[in-house]
C-alpha cells in the first residue's frame, strides 16, 4: 500500500472573482452517417464564458445556481479505506478495459481544466461497430451487458503538492487526479444525452504522486504544455496515444467504487466512480507544466484581484450521506 502525503491544506481560494455560473464547455454532437460515425465526437471546441471568474474559486456556491449540486449523491468524497466494503461480485465480472490507440488527439485549455479528446473513427459492419475501433470499458460495477465509451480525459491539480486531487483517501489529498470520463453507449447516443441519466456516466479516476517521469504524458506533451498556456488554446497532436498507458498495470488495478456525480456544474448525479487504489506517477517538472497554465486568454488580463494561474481546479469533498463505497480487494 502506498503512503499518503501529510499536512493537507484547506481549499485555496484564487481571489474574489465574481462568477456567472453557466456551462463551460459546449461540445459538438456527432452527426451519424449510414456507414460510419465519429466515436469521439469533439473537434473544434467552443468555450462558453464564466465572465470574470474562475469557477473553482467559489465552488461552495455552485448549489445556489445548480440545484443538482445540492443533491445527496454528490462527488467528490473523502474515501475512508477501512469503511469500504469488499464486494466479491466485482471480481466475478472483472472490470474490462479495451482502449484503442488514437493517431490524433485534441488537447484543450478551457480556462478551468486541461482536457484530452482522443480522435477515433469506427466503421459500422451491419448494425455493430467493430469493437477494435472503440475505446470502451465494461464489467466491474457497471450494469451487465453495457459498454461505456471514452469521452475525454481531465486533469485536476493543486498549487502545492499537498492538494490537487478532488477525492481524498483517509482525509489526505494527492497533488493531482486524472479522470477518464465515459458515457453509456449501450443506452445513449452520445455524452450529452447520457449526463444526468441513471447509469449514464462512468468516471475512472487515478490519484497522482510525484516521482519518475510519466512516459505517456511526455509522449502526449513532448514540448510541455506551453502551446496551450492560455484559455481557449487547443492543440492537435499526431503522437499515438492510448489512455491505457495512464492506468496501473493489469495486476495492480484494485479499485473502490461508489455512486456520485459530476464534479463540475451542473453536477448531475447518476455517475459511477471507479477509483484506482494504486497511483499514477508523474515527475515534479511535469506537474509544474500544468501549474504554469493560465485561466484567461492571451488577449485578456485577470481582473478583481485574480492571480490568473490555472490552479486548485478541484471541488471540495461532499458528505457521503450513507452511501456505501465498495472495494474490489480485501
Amino acid at each position: 500500500m502506498y503512503r499518503f502525503k501529510r499536512n493537507f491544506n484547506a481549499l485555496h481560494q484564487v481571489g474574489p472573482c465574481p462568477t456567472d455560473f453557466r456551462p463551460v464547455l459546449k461540445r459538438q454532437k456527432s452527426v451519424p452517417t449510414k456507414n460510419s460515425r465519429m466515436i469521439c465526437m469533439v473537434r473544434t471546441v467552443r468555450v462558453k464564458e464564466w465572465p470574470e471568474g474562475y469557477m473553482y474559486a467559489r465552488a461552495s456556491e455552485w448549489e445556489e445556481n445548480y440545484p443538482a449540486a445540492a443533491g445527496q449523491f454528490q462527488s467528490p468524497i473523502n474515501l475512508v479505506s477501512n469503511d469500504a466494503k469488499f464486494d466479491p461480485a466485482l471480481l466475478q465480472k472483472p472490470l474490462s478495459i479495451n482502449y484503442f490507440t488514437s493517431r490524433e488527439t485534441d488537447v484543450l485549455n478551457d480556462g478551468h481544466n486541461v482536457i484530452i479528446y482522443p480522435k477515433y473513427r469506427g466503421v459500422e459492419t451491419s448494425l455493430r461497430l467493430d469493437p477494435s475501433a472503440r475505446s470502451v470499458i465494461s464489467g466491474g460495477p457497471l450494469p451487465p451487458g453495457s459498454e461505456y465509451e471514452l469521452s475525454d480525459v481531465r486533469f485536476h491539480w493543486g498549487r502545492y503538492s499537498t492538494r490537487g486531487s478532488e477525492h481524498k483517501v483517509n482525509g489526505k489529498a494527492f497533488p493531482m487526479e486524472v479522470q477518464l470520463v465515459h458515457w453509456n453507449a449501450s443506452l445513449f447516443q452520445n455524452y450529452e444525452d447520457a449526463i444526468g441519466k441513471e447509469n449514464g456516466i462512468c468516471i475512472m479516476s487515478l490519484f497522482v504522486q510525484i516521482g519518475k517521469e510519466n512516459a505517456c504524458i511526455r509522449a502526449l506533451f513532448p514540448d510541455t504544455l506551453a502551446e496551450i498556456a492560455y484559455k481557449g488554446r487547443q492543440k492537435t497532436t499526431n503522437a499515438p496515444f492510448n489512455p491505457v498507458g495512464l492506468l496501473p498495470d493489469p495486476d495492480l488495478r484494485d479499485y473502490w467504487t461508489y455512486e456520485g456525480s459530476l464534479t463540475m456544474p451542473p453536477c448531475y448525479e447518476g455517475v459511477t466512480w471507479i477509483l484506482f487504489r494504486y497511483p499514477m506517477m508523474i515527475s515534479a517538472d511535469q506537474i509544474d507544466d500544468f501549474r504554469r497554465l493560465y485561466m484567461y486568454s492571451k488577449d485578456e488580463r485577470p481582473t478583481n484581484g485574480c492571480e490568473g494561474r490555472l490552479l486548485d481546479n478541484f471541488r471540495p469533498v461532499k458528505p457521503l450521506h450513507g452511501r456505501v463505497v465498495r472495494a474490489s480487494f480485501q
